[in-house]
């Protein structure tokens, strides 16, 4: 018994260093010089820390991050798990014939090449629903991560095959972790309502239907100054700031968008 105890002990000295060692290399890329002044500048709206040791992203994990725009996120998940782990960016395809996607794509693109030291590893996937949904070979991430990606799906009526291109994407027993604006409890959304923002039933509702389990959900991201009620809906707030200098020192007072952040698993 002494023997087994003390075996037990020792896997969970172990796996508390590795823990406590992949949470320090996360803060040391968050505050890298790899990121830009603006990037961080925005991380007291985002909190990457909490979000990413909340979907207990490990640097030797593989993870596919979706649509990953210019890469904020990347700045960090490249260099985290480049040495021992693995990151798939699912962007555009490139085939679109979506000017603005062609135009993200290539920007993305030209940002890796750029500097080969940090993303030489990165490998661009493509998730273009209806067309494009392998973002990963099937069961062989660990983790999916999207942030604010639902409600373009939902847009363009094409919101259950990313779910279901993520959920072939996730091994059993991966996680995916989801970040979205937010839409008020208790009212009715439709696309116009809405505005950019999704309520926390469509998003769980989306992930079951593809064969998720709800794990839980954070506050991390929670912003209770967000109305909700804006006349460019949540592009009028930063960073997009759709009305431009129209009442700028109020939504810079509002801050980015009240959103969601929840976990769901692929069962084993």
């Amino acid at each position: 018994m002494k023997k087994i105890l003390g075996a037990l002990l020792l896997v969970t000295s172990i796996c508390t260093a590795q823990a406590d060692e992949s949470s320090t290399s996360l803060a040391q890329k968050i505050a890298g010089e790899q990121r830009s002044a603006d990037h961080k500048a925005r991380d007291i709206y985002r909190h990457p820390q909490q979000t990413l040791t909340f979907f207990d992203v490990q640097n030797t994990m593989t993870v596919v991050e979706v649509w990953p725009g210019e890469g904020w996120y990347t700045e960090i998940l490249a260099p985290y798990l480049r040495d021992n782990g693995k990151l798939y960016a699912a962007h555009y395809s490139a085939k679109t014939d979506e000017p603005y996607f062609k135009k993200s794509l290539d920007k993305f693109v030209k940002k890796l090449h750029e500097q080969p030291d940090l993303y030489d590893k990165v490998e661009v996937t493509e998730l273009e629903p209806p067309k494009a949904l392998q973002i990963a070979p099937d069961n062989s991430v660990d983790r999916v991560l999207s942030f604010r990606n639902t409600h373009n799906w939902m847009g363009i009526d094409q919101a259950a095959a990313a779910y279901v291109a993520m959920y072939k994407a996730l091994k059993p027993g991966g996680i995916l972790g989801v970040v979205e604006h937010r839409y008020n409890l208790f009212k009715p959304q439709n696309k116009i309502t809405a505005a950019g923002y999704v309520s926390e039933d469509d998003v769980i509702a989306l992930a079951r239907n593809a064969g998720f389990e709800f794990l839980e959900k954070s506050e991390i991201n929670a912003n209770h100054k967000d109305k909700k009620n804006y006349p460019k809906g949540v592009w009028t707030l930063p960073p997009t700031w759709a009305l431009k200098d129209q009442d700028h020192d109020i939504y810079k007072a509002i801050g980015e968008s009240d959103r969601m952040t929840i976990k769901f698993l692929k069962p084993k």
